[in-house]
């Protein structure tokens, strides 16, 4: 089995055939060229362009009888092409319904003419002169037509409902109608249209591309929808205007494909859209659901067009390995700088609220409390006071290296702020007399013994000098809940909380990169290239970290994979490995991406006691674990359903 099938990916595509204005029968043979090279790639919806029967750019022909009549023939012909797939096409052509001519676009499944969608707005400003030609929808008389001696029904509102998923809904609007204020498409997605399509014929102008891409992307996020534009190319007249054959396909906000410009030859744009995804989007949001004026629709009913069980269908979408971290330089960079002024801004407000002397934050030379650290002297500067009012206190124990320990120290000195070295390994061996526990047995206590001798240190000199303790754990360690409850766990205010490991370290290059002197980058870029450890256990024989965490639960790149694909999209375990085996490829084993699939979900399951308790801290991205905003679970709750689907794998 495809496990496409499975997990409710459509392929569409918008495509850009080879044109001839007003010669249908050249035009009809191109698109089903398109149509047969889109079969064999198994596309299930298929959008051609505005008008795409005739040529939109037709002007006073469109008038004339013998190109109606030409285009109606042609798209029977399309449409007894199309008798013996289940791909929906959608495709545009003129038509006249009593006496007044409409710009429309013919949905068309297995032979059969589905229904007929005219354009809402006719533009007829700048180079647009449509108002010559045709009638807006609001000026339909009839509610079907006859064409081919079939009843087609015909109207703005029509919403296709697949007969198998109700919740399979798909509506279609054309070209002008996704420039206004309130596009249809909006009110379709109120109304439940899940895919919206949009043949269309926008001319090129210097930086209309941008916009273009801008609207599309934007209107499939503010209507949590998937959207597929189909621009009309070269092939139309150039007579005051050119067309570039631009299409688009958008998912939610996100741009998964797009075709070259300026080709003459035909040509198809395809990608796959998650449909679950799309619809778990729906269900977080209240304020989709609330106040559904999408108003009233005819629906039509499809038929699903997923009927081939082809195991050779590969996904036709990226999918990145790292989705907390953009994969663009400058975009990354983009967002690093607008993550420290969320983190420093909200340090800022309760330093103010409360009237703290100092900021007190425990400093290993580990990613985490450097990036506390930072954070913490930005806030400080930026409210007019020293650095020094930031007091960093390193506390080595029985697991802390030279390295490690070296660069602590010599990051807060380069920074400016106040230090503190207490050497925790006496009182840790206190602490084991005091309870009896054997020094040389390095379990689970020997390790939390140590992280809430340092807590106690922060909070007792958070106390003795009128300031707070500034946590440092991450998204990724809540996740997973790796911290030791009351230890690392516990602060006055979690800068970090909202931050997934794998985006960490980025955030501390970019103040390597552009903030700190030449210094304090050194021991940054140093920091960045040390392992990750809590640094628990003691050291080897050599000197070196002994503890790995990654070596223990896995690497981070996965468990954010996975984190952000639960809590993001809602995909269930089968559909996430899917998708990590195509994000990683031969990087990891399908074998152990499942041994640590199964370490994700006992985990997060059993350590959600942690996070009902977390400290404030500022939300950073789409994806939160605080107990008061984004996620509220029961702290006893089974992983069972989720663990058998595990195991199954």
């Amino acid at each position: 089995m495809n496990p496409l099938l499975n997990f409710g990916f459509s392929r569409v595509a918008a495509a850009s055939p080879e044109l001839r204005v007003a010669d249908c029968e050249f035009n009809a043979n191109k698109i089903i060229e398109v149509i047969e090279q889109a079969d064999k790639q198994q596309v299930e919806y298929l959008v051609l362009p505005e008008l795409c029967i005739t040529g939109y750019t037709c002007a006073d022909l469109f008038m004339q009888h013998r190109l109606l009549d030409s285009a109606l023939e042609a798209l029977l012909a399309i449409a007894a092409r199309t008798a013996e797939l289940s791909m929906v096409v959608i495709a545009g052509l003129p038509i006249d319904i009593r006496g007044r001519l409409y710009n429309c676009a013919a949905v068309i499944q297995s032979g059969s003419i589905l229904g007929i969608v005219p354009k809402t707005c006719i533009p007829g400003y700048s180079e647009f002169y449509e108002p010559r030609w045709f009638a807006g929808a609001e000026e339909l008389e009839t509610t079907e037509l006859r064409i081919g001696g079939a009843a087609v029904p015909v109207g703005s509102d029509l919403m296709f409902v697949c007969g198998e998923n109700s919740n399979l809904v798909f509506g279609v609007e054309i070209c002008e109608d996704l420039w206004v204020p309130v596009p249809p498409s909006s009110r379709l997605a109120q109304a439940g249209a899940v895919l919206l399509f949009n043949p269309s014929a926008s001319n090129e102008l210097v930086g209309k591309a941008d916009y273009r891409r801008q609207l599309v992307s934007g209107q499939s996020a503010s209507c949590v929808a998937g959207y597929v534009y189909a621009g009309c190319n070269t092939g139309e007249s150039t007579t005051d205007v050119v067309f570039g054959g631009h299409s688009l396909i958008a998912e939610n906000g996100v741009l998964l494909a797009e075709s070259d410009r300026f080709t003459h030859e035909s040509r198809i744009t395809i990608a796959d859209i998650d449909i679950p995804r799309l619809q778990y989007s729906r269900m977080a949001m209240g304020t989709f659901r609330g106040g559904r004026g999408g108003g009233d629709y005819r629906e039509i009913s499809f038929a699903n067009p997923v009927l081939r069980n082809d195991s050779s269908r590969e996904l036709a979408r990226e999918v990145a390995a790292s989705p907390f971290v953009p994969g663009n330089p400058l975009k990354r960079d983009e967002r690093c700088q607008e993550i420290l002024s969320i983190q420093t801004s909200g340090l800022m407000k309760r330093i103010r609220h409360i009237g703290i002397k100092q900021a007190v934050i425990g400093i290993s030379g580990g990613l985490d409390s450097t990036l506390a650290l930072l954070v913490a002297v930005r806030a400080m500067e930026r409210l007019g006071r020293p650095a020094s009012d930031v007091l960093a206190v390193t506390m080595p124990g029985f697991g802390t290296t030279n390295r490690t320990y070296d660069n602590a120290v010599g990051l807060i000195k380069a920074l400016g702020a106040s230090m503190m070295v207490v050497d925790i390994k006496a009182a840790c061996l206190q602490h084991f007399a005091d309870i009896g526990h054997d020094k040389d047995v390095h379990d689970l206590t020997y390790e939390n013994v140590q992280a809430r001798e340092r807590t106690q240190i922060l909070m007792d000199l958070a106390n003795k000098n009128g300031g707070i303790v500034i946590g440092t754990g991450d998204l990724s360690e809540l996740a997973l809940g790796w911290c030791t409850y009351n230890g690392d766990h516990m602060s006055m205010y979690g800068v970090n909380s909202g931050i997934p490991k794998t985006l960490i370290k980025y955030v501390v290059q970019w103040y390597a990169d552009h903030e700190a002197d030449e210094t304090a980058s050194k021991y940054l870029y140093d920091i960045i290239d040390t392992g990750i450890s809590p640094e628990l256990l003691p050291p080897s024989p050599d000197g070196e970290i002994a503890q790995l965490t990654e070596d223990i639960l896995g690497p981070y790149d996965v468990h954010d994979f996975y984190l952000y694909y639960m809590l993001r999209t809602g995909a269930p375990p089968a559909k996430i490995l899917y998708l990590a085996q195509h994000a990683f490829g031969d990087r990891f084993p399908r074998e152990q991406l499942v041994k640590w699939m199964r370490v994700f979900y006992s985990r997060f399951f059993t350590q959600q006691f942690k996070r009902s308790c977390l400290p404030d801290g500022p939300k950073v991205g789409t994806v939160s674990l605080s107990p008061r905003g984004d996620w509220r679970m029961p702290s006893d709750a089974s992983a069972s359903l989720w663990l058998r689907e595990v195991e199954e794998l």
